[in-house]
């Protein structure tokens, strides 16, 4: 009788246990995360780790990630997600997404599920250059994680084969002309700035440069035919077309750091996202320093924001707020910035022991961050796809001697004008 008596015991206690584990795990929040990733690889292992973190530290929210392509892919699935009725409750999607999300009604500002002092700090936390392409109307609509702006990656080996300091890379137009010339020979260009890909990203810092930005504040306005935007367009086509230190017709966006490697172009102006990947393959000393100025240095923000979708139900997006709040932390957001050369989205990130260390020891890592108080917001209105559609065309006419410059971003600015007019 005792021992089938224990045995009963055992047995409730097992069944117990058992109903408790499904209990758990009935009770455990799924999120789907949608997350832009060109290439696989590194930065797909970088989320996983940082997820599998999240979800130990957090064993009552369970997140799937779907790594879908660029961002132009992760809005498109994860768009088509929320119609098909198996949404995704967050997305790592375009920082300029933002108006075509608003008015497709698909996401939801973070005031609304902000509720303690600490969230509403954490909202001010991060660098306001980097919140103008996740701010509007007066609310945070976007997050910052995957953030990046344009810096010049140059060959110190280059520069002193052609008797060029190397610690003094071009500081104005007119040193990346003539220093350009001396970079150039048969076997390389002096510099690249690529026009395919996201041209009106690289125009944008060049309009910065002069001066100018490319819209207003509200999405409703462009800018391309003003005077000074044109002018950067002229110094764009003339480093080939005139000063013959750039090749003419198109430069690839998708193979121009291996062009950079592989040592046919001196200067290349790219993305900081590439920053650990240089540093990892390039067999020569590197530099890295901020864009060139004309009448003031400048580069616009770029990269992707966090996003919650409006379709969640109010514990998905508790959820969704904790994972968050966990990948933007000081500690993740140095991690992510060492890990694959994008900015420290926050101050907080750069005080942290590990990324004070490390751009101690490599100082091209803070050029970014020290660039963010000369950027400004990343082309982004109402119709977004459409309007730069617009520019890029308006780029590739020019550089590619189709269209004057003038001509060009004239045409462009009348089209813009027919698609925002009804916002406005």
């Amino acid at each position: 009788m005792k021992k089938s008596g224990r045995l009963l015991t055992l047995a409730i206690v097992f069944l117990t246990c058992m109903a408790f584990g499904v209990s758990a795990q009935a009770e455990q929040t799924k999120l789907t995360m949608y997350y832009p990733v060109a290439v696989g690889g590194p930065l797909t292992k970088i989320v996983d780790s940082m997820i599998a973190d999240f979800e130990k530290a957090n064993p009552d929210i369970d997140v799937a990630a779907i790594y879908a392509g660029n961002y132009n892919d992760a809005r498109i699935k994860a768009l088509a997600a929320l119609k098909s009725g198996k949404p995704a409750q967050l997305s790592v999607m375009f920082s300029i997404d933002i108006y075509d999300l608003i008015e497709q009604d698909a996401i939801v500002p973070f005031e609304e599920f902000a509720e303690t002092d600490e969230d509403r700090a954490w909202l001010k936390s991060f660098y306001p250059a980097l919140m103008e392409n996740g701010m509007t109307m007066g609310k945070t609509w976007g997050i910052p994680f995957q953030r990046s702006t344009i810096v010049m990656y140059y060959n110190k080996d280059m520069f002193r084969e052609a008797g060029l300091d190397p610690e003094k890379p071009p500081q104005t137009w007119e040193e990346l002309a003539t220093m350009g010339k001396k970079l150039t020979t048969k076997d390389r260009w002096g510099a690249m700035i690529p026009s395919t890909g996201y041209p009106y990203w690289m125009f944008g810092a060049l309009c910065k440069q002069n001066g100018e930005v490319l819209m207003d504040g509200d999405g409703k306005r462009t800018f391309f035919n003003k005077k000074g935007v044109v002018e950067a367009l002229t110094f764009w086509n003339d480093l080939s077309a005139k000063h013959g230190v750039m090749p003419k017709g198109a430069i690839e966006w998708s193979t121009l750091r291996q062009n950079f490697l592989e040592g046919k172009t001196a200067i290349m102006w790219h993305s900081t996202g590439n920053l650990t990947t240089v540093k990892k393959k390039a067999k020569f000393d590197f530099g890295v320093a901020m864009l060139p100025a004309s009448k003031m240095r400048g580069t616009p923000t770029g990269g992707g924001n966090f996003y919650i979708f409006k379709r969640t139900k109010p514990e998905e997006r508790k959820a969704a707020m904790r994972l968050i709040k966990f990948m933007t932390s000081p500690e993740r957001s140095a991690e992510w910035s060492m890990k694959t050369g994008y900015i420290g989205i926050s101050a907080a990130a750069y005080k942290t022991a590990a990324l004070e260390k490390y751009i101690t020891d490599f100082p091209p890592a803070k050029v970014a961050r020290d660039q963010l108080q000369y950027a400004t917001a990343e082309l982004s209105t109402f119709q977004t796809g459409r309007v730069r559609k617009l520019l890029d065309d308006a780029i590739q006419a020019a550089l590619t001697g189709k269209k004057t410059p003038e001509k060009a971003l004239g045409d462009a600015q009348k089209s813009a004008e027919r698609i925002l007019k009804p916002y406005r």
